[in-house]
């Protein structure tokens, strides 16, 4: 189905064969199906999705305030530019339009069937095939594209007495719109990118919010813009404009990896930013002090924001900097012992990206989950293909997360491989492709190399980068052109064919 004539129609029952199944209707899932439908593969791809609608996080998450904080010249498709962003950092509301927009007009909701939650996946030796069972019935399929997303599935921290708690509990990834703040006394637990933009909000309705931080992060102003209507115009009727705004931001976002992962010796000029931000707008010394991160700007994810530091000045906000210890029946209890009364208990602790839910799913060909099989720590080959499961393809894979860009040009960079792996298996008659587990093993030892010099790894910093191991499998080292330099080809020659295996050879 071409762009000039979308359909809204979407699919109604789960056929029983794909060429490809996508799992996930988000950044990903869009990017990986939308490269396969403009590959003329249309026919062959079938996209199944948990919820009822696209767009993943930007469906998901709509908690006050939400919004990116990365350009949206940049944070969007390269294949669907929109000319219509009110904002240079574009919020929920509008993402989530522009998503579905997307999916419309690209003939991706064409192939997709909603309300269709992946139960699990089993590679089958004997037909060279996935087999997958979902919410919505059983199909099997050639290749499996997992879209699901590292920030999916909301962590809720084990806080010792929460299930007593007998006011209201929620995750800001969940909010809970039915629940009026209003007058009510509420305890926010997390200061992070979620915490930053929707505390804010519920200030102006609140009684009195207390915020648990346990680590003080790195702010810097959020250069937010309206976008004029002459500007929009030029988009509209000049589109090269809007991609030669895009490669500027892009370009202006590559320029702060000199710093993060080569001169990290310079680190310290960009912080007298965030210094003055705090001097400027929080006087009272003692909650600076409170405030003032004691590693390197930059080991975390810096915040944008414009209205989080003056927040926690107000006088009805109360900042508790040695973290939530336990819940009570009617309040919270700060590590430094002091109960608090709260009405209600926000949460904004984040995701689990190095313990992808989706990997207790994904069975390989020896019967492991891919959770067991990484045990915590991820890895995978360019982020995409992991040994032991054939034609099984990560979008946002272990190593693929950046710390100064738009993620959406590393799924499109990710989507552009496996059209390249698929059409190699297409015209060599391959049924299954698996990489080398040598070959993985290398590329996590180099990237992790890279990693090691990077202010990530050795900022002084505990961030949700490193997994258990204590190893980073969430961040890419270096600049993204690299990576896409990488994967501009499909590299067959680190792979090896896999044929349907006889019954008893099974056996």
């Amino acid at each position: 189905m071409s762009a000039r004539n979308p359909s809204t129609q979407t699919l109604t029952e789960l056929p029983a064969h794909t060429r490809v199944l996508v799992v996930g209707a988000g950044f990903g899932g869009l990017a990986a199906a939308g490269a396969l439908v403009r590959d003329g593969r249309s026919v062959d791809v079938v996209i199944i999705e948990r919820a009822g609608e696209v767009g993943g996080t930007w469906r998901d998450n709509t908690y006050p305030g939400c919004a990116c904080d990365v350009p949206t010249s940049l944070y969007s498709l390269s294949f669907a530019p929109s000319p219509e962003w009110s904002h240079t950092f574009a919020a929920q509301s509008e993402l989530f339009e522009y998503l579905k927009g997307v999916a419309t007009r690209s003939g991706i909701r064409a192939r997709t069937l909603f309300d269709c939650e992946l139960l699990g996946a089993r590679w089958d030796e004997r037909s060279a095939l996935w087999r997958v069972t979902t919410s919505r019935g059983e199909i099997t399929a050639q290749s499996l594209v997992a879209a699901s997303g590292a920030l999916s599935t909301p962590n809720l921290p084990d806080i010792d007495g929460l299930d007593t708690f007998g006011g209201t509990v929620f995750h800001s990834a969940a909010w809970n719109h039915d629940h009026d703040l209003t007058g009510e006394r509420i305890a926010v637990v997390g200061t992070g990118a979620s915490a930053i933009q929707f505390v804010p909000q519920i200030v102006v309705k609140a009684q009195r919010v207390t915020v648990f931080q346990r680590t003080a992060s790195w702010v810097i102003p959020r250069r937010n813009r309206t976008l004029g209507r002459f500007e929009k115009a030029l988009y509209r009727r000049i589109p090269l404009t809007q991609k030669v705004v895009r490669g500027l931001v892009y370009g202006m976002r590559e320029a702060y990896v000199v710093v993060f992962a080569y001169l990290t010796w310079l680190l310290p000029a960009i912080a007298l930013v965030s210094k003055a931000q705090l001097r400027t707008q929080v006087r009272d010394p003692g909650l600076r002090r409170k405030l003032k991160p004691a590693f390197t700007i930059g080991c975390k994810r810096m915040l944008l924001s414009n209205e989080w530091l003056p927040t926690l000045a107000r006088d009805d906000v109360d900042l508790v900097d040695s973290g939530l210890q336990r819940v009570t029946r009617t309040g919270v209890v700060g590590s430094d012992g002091v109960e608090r009364d709260v009405d209600t208990i926000i949460f904004g602790t984040g995701f689990t990206p190095t313990e992808p839910p989706i990997a207790k799913l994904l069975h390989g060909r020896d019967g492991r989950t891919l959770a067991e099989r990484w045990d915590g720590s991820p890895s995978a080959h360019r982020g995409i293909t992991v040994s032991g499961f054939p034609n099984l393809f990560l979008m946002y894979g272990p190593n693929t997360n950046l710390g100064h860009s738009s993620i959406v040009y590393m799924l499109e960079s990710q989507a552009s491989y496996v059209r390249k792996a698929l059409g190699y298996m297409e015209s060599q008659g391959v049924p299954a492709l698996e990489v080398d587990a040598a070959v993985q093993e290398r590329y996590a030892d180099r990237v992790g190399g890279a990693l090691a010099t990077t202010v990530w790894n050795s900022g002084g910093c505990s961030s949700w980068y490193m997994d258990k191991r204590g190893r980073n499998s969430v961040m890419w080292p270096t600049f993204t052109w690299r990576y896409r330099a990488q994967v501009r080809r499909f590299d067959a020659e680190n792979y090896r064919a896999i044929e349907p295996r006889p019954a008893e050879e099974v056996a």
